[in-house]
């Protein structure tokens, strides 16, 4: 008898939600992303509170995810290659504490794959700077408005898109060309 796998979910907090999903959203394997906010004291927040810094929110991707097409494994590969894990509330000229760089786990498994990743990383000296990125466990996640969602897909033209983030995709597509779409 074939017993399907269920999809499963991780949430990234890598910097800006745009750039984040533009590269999530390229892996086989991933089912649905779905930009928005978490780990914050507000109900509801809209972009315009969070992005004052003051909700405590991070900007997050949510990523429906087929485990047996991707694993949460190869998910934190591409998380910690895709935005600097070792800048405190920032990610490029992005700074506040809704662009820090934070796991949100949704079980135990991805708690401690997280923190085994962090370590091997750590003791691969893959950074020169030490990783800051937090493992939290993941509260209300509320999806961002929608027009967030596959922003960089439908504004490729807009500066922020064709200045940060097309260079980073383009890089990206280089290295993880075996994992895409």
């Amino acid at each position: 008898m074939n017993q399907s796998i269920e999809n499963e979910v991780a949430i990234f907090g890598g910097g800006c939600f745009w750039c984040t999903e533009a590269f999530f959203t390229e892996l086989k394997g991933v089912q649905s992303i779905a930009p928005g906010y978490i780990g914050g004291e507000v109900v509801n927040p809209t972009y315009e509170a969070v992005c004052t810094g003051t909700t405590g929110h991070a900007e997050a991707v949510k990523i429906e995810f087929n485990p047996a097409e991707i694993s949460y494994e190869l998910l934190l590969e591409v998380f910690f290659a895709t935005h600097d894990p070792t800048t405190l509330n920032r990610q490029g000229n992005d700074r506040g504490t809704q662009y820090r760089s934070e796991i949100f786990y949704t079980n135990n498994q991805q708690k401690q794959l997280a923190g085994a990743y962090i370590e091997f990383l750590t003791q691969e000296q893959a950074f020169p700077d030490p990783i800051v990125t937090k493992i939290t466990e993941a509260t209300t996640y509320y999806v961002a408005e929608n027009y967030h969602h596959n922003y960089y897909s439908g504004n490729k033209e807009q500066g922020y898109c064709s200045f940060v983030i097309t260079p980073k995709l383009e890089k990206f597509k280089k290295i993880y060309s075996d994992i895409l779409k």
